[in-house]
């Protein structure tokens, strides 16, 4: 819905009466370019503001897979996406309604996406014939009437920007890495976004570069000038303040949430946390963030490789710490052996895998929630332990803290499962009264020197062995690869201990399900259709629902956190339904397990094409269903 208005909120207030502002309930708009061209930050820029101006705001960054892919190829397309709302939101958007194409390959790749009648902005310093050639086009689109169904805004971004910025002494290849901020200047006119957060960006960024520091305020400026005085844009757009719940908040991507999340851990239990990484994508942002935190006693080590990765975590655990290591779907393949030694010592620590798209090398930068049979399944032996899964990006806060409780409480390593649509997105996320977070109870045992043998499997009522640090006087004991004799710890090869270990095992993770929440669902109790969701589908899942839910109101929404044991009370829920649809980013395999655990019949809808779902496709799924 819109309505026009007027406005004087711009941060050139005297001009900004001009022309008319369209109030908008939401809006979507998309930069694209080369992978030099800026657009990461034009978007992180745009998202940042839109949140300090009261949105409620989701994000989806989209990498080129290629680390230097040609220029102007549509394999070096970088993009970022944001959606920014007066009301709730879940999902970055299904279609664009803006879309900033800096050249061809960035519009032939994108323009798919662009809602019929969008707000098309192009660069046309760069639709030159070899451009153009490389992009797939044999007509420049701009002029052969292809683009006559958008309201096209067509801008020499280039040239503008270096006469913006000329007499600051800057070379022509540092002058034209301005124009994302031309880009950005542009965009906050057409969305009435103020400057003021940006240019306190430019100055903290690039304050020890005056030159540079001053040619990104000239472009950004000169950019939000052009969309104000030229007549190819008659009206801006204007989105109201959200109404969030009271409180403090910042914007937050999933791999720095989850970083937060795991030093919050380590304080509220006690622990000091030793981060153990091999770079990979996308997960090396967690060890970027949690490197930055030195004063809250946070280690973090850059392995040689993924096996002395895992494995320094677990030395790490076995001394007293909190010991974490992380990783993408490959990396977790090389981890394997050491998850089956920490399985075996039963020492708690985290395992995280950042999902993407696969097999081998796959579609490094695209995501992918496939990896879930690799996380029950991908070790040898019988070799349990509790999966969870994060909903988005600041759920990762929430589910790192949820993961060391129950490794500790059970003495196990425990999965947290992301993805990359969750890792590198972002939303607003409430920051948290520090003393509202529950204590995280770690139990060591006292030395004693009393001559009674110090039992290292001995168990508790969770069948959890105790957590002995190496050197307490008493408590000498062993562990290793080989099978223990239960209670003592001995390496023991006898086959009936062998049969009752791998039992306690698997009881012991098992017992979790007694110690996580309920499953919980959003709608009726029992109706026609369950959506069962996990992961980063959470959000297209919740508004396909609820936009449903308007005119079918039998229809429920659950999303699981718990992978790994499922909640106690998940099969007697799917029953209540008379069908259960599982959309999932893989081929099947939560509708594999829930199939062999609850002998039912779910639905399916499955897409592996390295994007998240979109709500237009699972409401068609669901109306399809019903």
């Amino acid at each position: 819905m819109a309505t026009s208005t007027s406005s004087d909120s711009g941060p050139e207030s005297e001009a900004a009466s001009r022309k008319p502002v369209v109030e908008l309930d939401s809006a979507t708009v998309r930069f694209c370019g080369d992978s030099g061209d800026g657009m990461q930050l034009a978007g992180s820029q745009l998202t940042s503001t839109s949140a300090l101006v009261g949105n409620d705001v989701a994000t989806f960054p989209d990498f080129p897979a290629e680390i230097r892919a040609p220029r102007g190829t549509k394999a070096g397309v970088s993009g970022f996406q944001v959606h920014f709302a007066s009301t709730d939101i879940f999902t970055p958007g299904d279609q664009v309604d803006a879309l900033v194409a800096m050249n061809p390959a960035a519009l032939a790749t994108n323009l798919g996406d662009l809602v019929p009648g969008g707000v098309l902005v192009v660069n046309t310093d760069s639709f030159d014939e070899k451009d153009l050639k490389k992009a797939g086009y044999d007509r420049n689109p701009v002029e052969d009437g292809s683009l006559d169904g958008y309201k096209m805004f067509t801008a020499e971004m280039t040239k503008l920007t270096r006469k913006a910025v000329d007499g600051l002494g800057l070379s022509v290849k540092e002058a034209d890495r301005c124009k994302n901020f031309f880009a950005m200047g542009l965009v906050f006119w057409l969305y009435d976004r103020p400057l003021d957060p940006t240019q306190r960006y430019i100055d903290a960024k690039f304050g020890k570069r005056p030159a540079v520091a001053e040619a990104n305020h000239r472009a950004l400026k000169a950019g939000y000038h052009y969309g104000e005085t030229t007549e190819a844009l008659p009206s801006q757009y204007m989105v109201p303040k959200a109404r969030l719940e009271p409180g403090t908040y910042r914007n937050v991507m999933g791999n720095t949430a989850l970083a937060w999340g795991l030093i919050a851990a380590a304080k509220l239990s006690g622990c000091e946390l030793f981060y153990g990484s091999y770079p990979i994508t996308p997960a090396s942002d967690i060890l970027h963030e949690l490197s930055k935190h030195k004063n809250f006693g946070v280690r973090t080590f850059q392995a040689e490789d993924e096996i002395a990765a895992v494995s320094s975590a677990i030395g790490a655990s076995f001394a007293g710490a909190m010991g974490v290591t992380a990783s993408s779907g490959p990396g977790i393949a090389l981890k394997g052996e050491a998850i089956g030694l920490a399985v075996m010592t039963e020492l708690p620590m985290l395992i995280i895998n950042v999902q993407r798209g696969g097999p081998s090398t796959g579609l490094p930068t695209k995501t992918e929630q496939a990896d879930l049979m690799q996380a029950i399944f991908g070790r040898n032996g019988e070799c349990p332990l509790p999966i969870l899964a994060a909903s988005s990006p600041a759920d990762c806060f929430d589910v790192a803290q949820e993961a060391w409780r129950i490794a500790v409480k059970f003495m196990v390593p425990v999965f947290v499962l992301t993805d990359g649509y969750i890792a590198n997105g972002s939303e607003p996320w409430r920051v948290p009264d520090p003393q509202s977070l529950a204590k995280i109870e770690v139990r060591h045992p006292q030395a004693r020197d009393n001559g009674e043998p110090f039992l290292p499997y001995e168990r508790d009522d969770n069948f959890s062995r105790p957590w002995a640090i190496p050197g307490t006087p008493g408590l000498m004991h062993r562990i290793g690869g080989l099978e223990k004799q239960n209670g003592t710890g001995n390496v023991s090869y006898d086959p009936d201990n062998h049969q009752q270990m791998v039992e306690l095992r698997q009881q012991k993770v098992s017992n979790v399900a007694n110690d996580i929440p309920l499953q919980e669902v959003e709608g009726p109790s029992s109706g026609k259709l369950l959506v069962l969701s996990w992961g980063g589908t959470y959000g297209a899942c919740r508004t396909a629902v609820q936009t449903v839910q308007k005119t079918n109101p039998s229809v429920a929404h659950a999303h699981l956190r718990y992978m790994n044991p499922f909640p106690r009370n998940l099969g007697e829920l799917l029953k209540a339904y008379e069908r259960v649809l599982i959309p999932e980013l893989n081929m099947g395999q939560l509708d594999l397990l829930i199939r062999a655990k609850y002998l039912i019949e779910p639905e399916r809808l499955n897409k592996v094409r390295g994007k998240p779902f979109t709500v237009g496709e699972l409401v068609h799924k669901i109306e399809q269903i019903l």
